[in-house]
């Protein structure tokens, strides 16, 4: 190793399993091992100097060897809350093996005294304190902690990720990112805290060259845009998407988009419409209550403003289907939670529900608010390495509860039955297949990408009618319904499908662990780990 070259090995860590996210049972089905690769490792990738040699292992597709360890001159890690355990875990190895650990990322920058052990520190935004890295390292420099300045870095100046790290028949989705921050303030949310409430935009011509890049390397499919906020800043995104549309079609639609948005998506029709011919044909959107009181005191008051069932309803009418987010323990809710968050996932139809025990993030505004009561735990920011109590399915509500605690974790749970129950979801699926417009580009059949969706549902087909026969007819039905009713939403339809092989059999594994918790309660063997002392 010298000045100008260096072999740099990029893990990323493993998720902790117990996850709605984790849909392992789903990718094993269409033949991946796990849903998305390493984004931002891959753009770090792209960021250092063309001298230095590069390798990836990502934790949840392959196993770290002894000769990628041999190989190295330094470690890069780092990911979100989740991924914790496994990143410390890295550090240790690194520690043990005389190679010096960089750590960064979301939960190093949210949580950095949890990473002194690191030989480096990087926080914040890559683009913003990297080069200063570099730098120290070329310099001799084996320690050290480098932070970026808030909200500031350009994002402009971000390389194509380094793509071709990446094994693409490892993953169901690749990720791209289009803007960073949100212009929201929603309580409980750390994005505005990373990211900020001014939403940066990269420009037209980098993200098509991102996508050009991806379709030169082969990849066919599904891309996600992992924005937190896709429409956080409308005027740039509309001069995106027509430019996307067009960069599509002149290649025949090789990509079928994914992404996150607000719910105000559904008041600007013009916008759905563009989102539609540029072929999106999903959008995760956070709900989590239907409670105006419980909206207004988490200041997600933009939730407030409309009749929830119908704004998703229109999200259908432009062809894309809803994935939406529920969140139990918020101090104002009432003991009719689980009624009333059963009933509007049923009244919208919306089969992919995940809902969550509140989870105080580190470094939000519920996290002040619960120090300075004296109500959150002093193991809030620390994750559980016990990967059957992995997210906040089954590991939230790090806080000192109003309503008792036992009483919420019921509500949760009822939740759970109703909404995962076979015959439910696969209802709600039909309900969608009903209202998808699928006249727009994402109705295609036929498509770049077209042997690509035979293969994975052909494979889908023979698990749900030979393999998971405990959804058979429920599936067949669900299908067939499709077929006569609206033909073009077949291939959302086994999509959302796809995903119950995971999410049903997951859901009832959240609700044995939830009544373990209860019953823990009940008999006194539970206890709070100690409180963070108030302010």
């Amino acid at each position: 190793m010298t000045a100008e070259h260096c072999s740099v090995l990029l893990v990323y860590p493993r998720f902790n399993s117990g996850s709605f996210w984790n849909y392992g049972s789903t990718c094993e089905l269409v033949g991946a091992k796990y849903p998305a690769p390493p984004l931002g490792l891959i753009t770090v990738a792209a960021m250092l100097p063309d001298t230095w040699d590069v390798r990836l292992v990502d934790r949840n597709t392959s196993e770290l060897s002894s000769d990628d360890l041999a190989w190295a001159d330094m470690i890069m890690t780092g990911g979100m809350l989740p991924q914790q355990a496994d990143a410390l875990k890295i550090i240790e190895l690194g520690s043990e093996n005389g190679i010096p650990v960089v750590v960064g990322g979301p939960d190093a920058t949210s949580s950095p005294e949890i990473y002194e052990h690191a030989d480096f520190r990087v926080l914040g935004e890559a683009e913003g304190i990297l080069d200063q890295f570099i730098a120290a390292w070329k310099d001799g420099q084996r320690s050290g902690t480098f932070t970026a300045e808030k909200f500031k870095a350009d994002v402009t100046s971000s390389p194509i990720p380094r793509f071709d790290l990446l094994k693409f028949d490892d993953y169901v989705q690749v990720g791209v990112q289009f803007s960073r921050g949100c212009p929201f303030t929603c309580e409980f949310c750390d994005i505005i805290e990373l990211y900020g409430r001014v939403p940066r935009t990269k420009t037209i011509e980098q993200m098509l060259a991102e996508l050009q890049r991806l379709h030169d390397l082969g990849y066919r499919g599904h891309v996600d845009f992992v924005d937190d906020n896709l429409i956080g800043n409308k005027k740039a995104v509309k001069g995106f998407l027509p430019e996307l549309s067009a960069w599509q079609k002149q290649r025949k639609y090789p990509f079928e988009m994914s992404t996150e948005a607000s719910l105000n998506l559904a008041d600007d029709e013009a916008l759905l419409t563009m989102l539609q011919d540029a072929g999106f044909f999903s959008v995760f959107v956070g709900i989590e209550s239907p409670d105006p009181e419980v909206l207004v005191a988490t200041r997600k008051k933009q939730n407030t403003r409309r009749d929830i069932a119908a704004s998703v309803h229109k999200i259908y009418e432009a062809g894309i289907f809803v994935l939406a987010g529920f969140i139990v323990g918020f101090d104002e809710e009432s003991d009719q939670v689980a009624n009333e968050i059963s009933a509007l996932i049923e009244e919208a139809a919306i089969p992919v529900s995940m809902t969550g025990l509140l989870y105080a993030l580190p470094n939000t505004q519920l996290t002040r608010r619960l120090a300075k009561e004296g109500r959150l735990h002093a193991d809030f920011a620390t994750d559980d390495p016990d990967t059957e109590h992995g997210d906040q399915c089954t590991a939230g509500l790090n806080f000192e509860t109003k309503r008792p605690r036992q009483e919420i974790l019921r509500d949760f749970k009822t939740i759970i039955d109703r909404v995962y129950a076979p015959e439910a979801y696969f209802r709600r699926v039909r309900k969608v297949a009903k209202m998808l417009n699928m006249k727009g580009a994402n109705g295609a059949i036929l498509s770049a990408g077209f042997i690509h969706d035979i293969k994975m549902f052909s494979r889908l087909i023979w698990a749900m009618t030979f393999t998971n026969t405990q959804y058979r007819r429920l599936f067949w039905k669900t299908l067939a319904y499709t077929a006569f009713t609206n033909v073009r939403a077949i291939k959302p339809v086994l999509m959302m499908l796809a995903l119950y092989v995971h999410l049903g059999p997951f859901s009832r594994f959240v609700m044995t662990q939830i009544d373990a918790q209860i019953e823990e309660i009940d008999t006194g063997e539970w206890a709070s780990p100690g409180l963070v002392a108030a302010e």
